[in-house]
């Protein structure tokens, strides 16, 4: 691989942005130069970040379902969405596999174990810009949610593994409201037949939850996967957490369980397109409001890829005492660092060159170019 030269560019670092030059060796950072004196791709005075890191995105679900009983064509959907994310900035994606049947139907087992060959077939066939590895989504209060994960038992691509209760009375759901009507109201179920799923769900969730928790978290600690809680409400959530060594809180559904997560040495995780929006979708405490009180940590781009570069531009410009350097840490070093991937996620020599070239005059930031271990790939 010849070397490359990135220079005249606004390079961010861990705690500062110089004006310089990256020089590229065998797909590593071998240099960083202050100064425009270095010949090279001239970059115009744009930012030369780091490659994002995002941990979790439902995005290829429906690219892979793209309507209800849909199922299209595996390596197709992967390519499709990868290709929005690597366009996007994002060099390693950790794509969500959902585990465990719901009452939407969901996915039959043994789909999600072809969709994780499917994208290990089209990585090893060069078809995919970004670096896939999988983060399983584990629906506890499921009755087969251990009968899925056994397809991946001995998967060394899942990195992430995440612990989900989205019974009535539970974590995001723990009032009514909401799930009335994502649930009634979107599917026009009779108040009759909206109980009977009420009753099943619950019941589900006091018989399986617990064990399936205790389970799932054994595995990981066995393989060392890292393991993230999801929608902790209550302070006996984050308890909880801790008990299991917990590294990861995705989405708190309130500020006491933000604080105590971040308190306790966890990764505090919101949706980047929350930020943008400067609301959740779905009623919840707003990521803003998470990263004014210094307890927001990494963000997700969760449904839309490109809101995970737009989302640390609209912190550093919005919030006080965020630097862009510290905005842009949320999608980079910090999620790298999180689930152990020491090798990426910065600017430093003798780390991956994992780089994106992105220009921002005023708004939303546009991604020029991509680097993935040097190569370019966008």
């Amino acid at each position: 691989m010849p070397d490359i030269i990135l220079s005249n560019a606004r390079i961010v670092l861990d705690n500062d942005i110089i004006q310089g030059s990256v020089k590229i060796e065998n797909g590593l950072i071998a240099d960083i130069s202050e100064g425009s004196s270095r010949a090279g791709e001239d970059f115009e005075g744009d930012y030369l970040i780091a490659g994002l890191v995002e941990l979790h995105t439902d995005h290829l679900e429906t690219h892979y379902s793209p309507r209800p009983g849909v199922r299209w064509h595996a390596i197709s959907a992967i390519q499709a969405h990868d290709a929005q994310v690597a366009t996007s900035g994002i060099t390693t994606v950790f794509d969500c596999l959902r585990m465990g049947s719901d009452e939407d139907g969901g996915f039959q087992k043994g789909e999600m174990r072809a969709m994780a060959d499917a994208i290990e077939t089209a990585q090893n066939e060069n078809r995919l810009r970004a670096e896939h590895l999988l983060h399983l989504r584990c629906e506890v209060s499921s009755a087969d949610v251990l009968e899925h994960f056994s397809d991946f038992e001995e998967d060394p691509r899942v990195r992430l593994l995440s612990l989900m209760d989205h019974a009535p009375g539970q974590r995001q759901f723990q009032t009514m409201d909401q799930y009335t009507l994502y649930y009634k109201t979107k599917r026009g179920l009779s108040d009759e037949a909206f109980a009977h799923f009420v009753a099943r769900r619950q019941e589900a969730s006091a018989l399986y939850a617990a064990p399936h928790r205790d389970a799932l978290a054994r595995i990981c600690h066995a393989r060392g996967i890292t393991i993230a809680s999801h929608d902790d409400a209550t302070l006996d959530h984050v308890d909880e957490a801790i008990g299991y060594g917990i590294r990861l809180a995705e989405f708190p559904t309130s500020l006491d369980a933000a604080d105590a997560s971040h308190k306790a040495g966890m990764s505090v995780l919101m949706g980047a397109p929350n930020v943008v929006r400067g609301k959740s979708h779905s009623g919840n405490i707003a990521a803003r409001d998470l990263a004014a009180r210094g307890v927001l940590d990494v963000l997700s781009s969760d449904y839309v890829p490109l809101s995970l570069l737009h989302a640390p531009f609209v912190l550093a410009d919005e919030i006080e005492g965020i630097s862009l350097p510290q905005a842009l840490a949320m999608v980079t070093s910090t999620p790298a660092r999180t689930v152990g991937l020491d090798d990426r996620g910065r600017i430093a020599e003798g780390l991956r060159a994992d780089l994106v070239r992105v220009r921002r005059a005023d708004g939303v930031p546009v991604v020029r170019s991509v680097w993935r271990q040097g190569l370019r790939v966008a």
